[in-house]
């Protein structure tokens, strides 16, 4: 299954929508110019903005409130990740260099400012004040759980109901407020329009959770094998083995990764670890469960085009390679 079959019931709306997010952006400063070019040249499978247009799809006619929402979402979300790349000190991004790294991290802070402010005066020009309360949402639920996933790196103690919430926050919030944006564009019925931001979330947190597993792959895949544990992140792979195994084999695997979660040793160590006792299963598990939820709401709605290619989008989420 690849993007293009799921995104067949709104092609056409996916074209327009590159020349509006282009639009979007449009500046007179050269240097702004040049680098909002960048970010257009190397954007990724644009998952977030095919949510709000199928979300739309499947309630209703597809308006330019529509668009408005899947402009504003992926503004908001490449203002995250090019402030992501500076708090991470990350030089790479998609296989591309990241924005800090070509023009260091004054510049990315202020370009990040620049996309965030774009979206939010996109809303504000077309009086789209509930979608504009949908996206800030998730952008302040992303800010806290990061915050809170950088105060319990320092600790490692983390356990599976926090770890859930950060993924909630951090990962599943812009989903949700996707789906739940393209559903308002189209409808004023509530009901529907929290089934979809419902279907966002939980399809949100099985993504968050596959991505965690390419951590423990046996080779890079999207990013570099190990890296979570390298940067002190308790993802429920490690949660689950840290929580069913001995005290003894818990302490040591936590003080080796407070003490040096870089080396090559302790980072095969720890996947290891996780691996024999289970982690990658029990993830695994949970993982399907979102997905079965995700598929369960879909049965509530109507059942056409868009739907269908929804419920390809979710098993596209689960089987991705990167």
């Amino acid at each position: 299954m690849t993007i293009a079959e799921i995104q067949a019931p709104v092609k056409e709306e996916i074209k327009r929508f590159e020349a509006h997010f282009k639009a979007s952006m449009k500046t007179s400063v050269p240097l702004l110019d040049k680098i909002t070019y960048y970010i257009v040249q190397r954007k990724g499978k644009q998952v977030r903005p095919l949510f709000v247009f199928l979300s739309a799809n499947l309630l209703g006619e597809i308006t330019e409130k529509t668009h408005n929402a899947a402009a504003l979402v992926e503004l908001l979300h490449t203002a995250t990740l090019v402030h992501d790349d500076v708090v991470d000190d990350s030089e790479m991004r998609r296989g591309f260099f990241s924005i800090n790294a070509l023009w260091k991290n004054k510049i990315a802070v202020l370009v990040g400012d620049f996309l965030l402010s774009s979206g939010l005066l996109l809303a504000l020009d077309n009086n789209h004040f509930d979608l504009l309360k949908v996206l800030s949402v998730a952008v302040k639920e992303m800010s806290e759980g990061e915050l809170l996933q950088i105060e319990k790196a320092r600790k490692l103690d983390i356990d599976e109901d926090i770890y859930y919430t950060i993924i909630r926050q951090k990962t599943a919030s812009l989903i949700a407020a996707s789906t739940s944006a393209g559903a308002k564009s189209v409808t004023d019925d509530e009901e529907q329009v929290e089934k979809m931001r419902r279907f966002g979330e939980t399809i949100g947190m099985a993504f968050q959770i596959k991505d965690d597993l390419f951590d423990y792959g046996d080779k890079a895949i999207g990013k570099p094998t190990g890296i979570d544990i390298k940067e002190k992140k308790m993802t429920l792979p490690l949660i689950y083995a840290l929580n069913n195994t001995d005290r003894k084999t818990k302490k040591h695997i936590i003080n080796s990764i407070k003490r040096d979660s870089t080396n090559p040793k302790v980072v095969k160590e720890v996947i290891d670890f996780v691996k024999s006792s289970g982690g990658l299963d029990y993830a695994t598990t949970q993982m399907n469960e979102y997905r079965d939820e995700a598929l369960s709401i879909l049965s509530t709605l109507p059942q056409n085009e868009a739907n269908n290619s929804l419920q390809k989008l979710v098993d596209f989420v689960i089987n991705r390679s990167k």
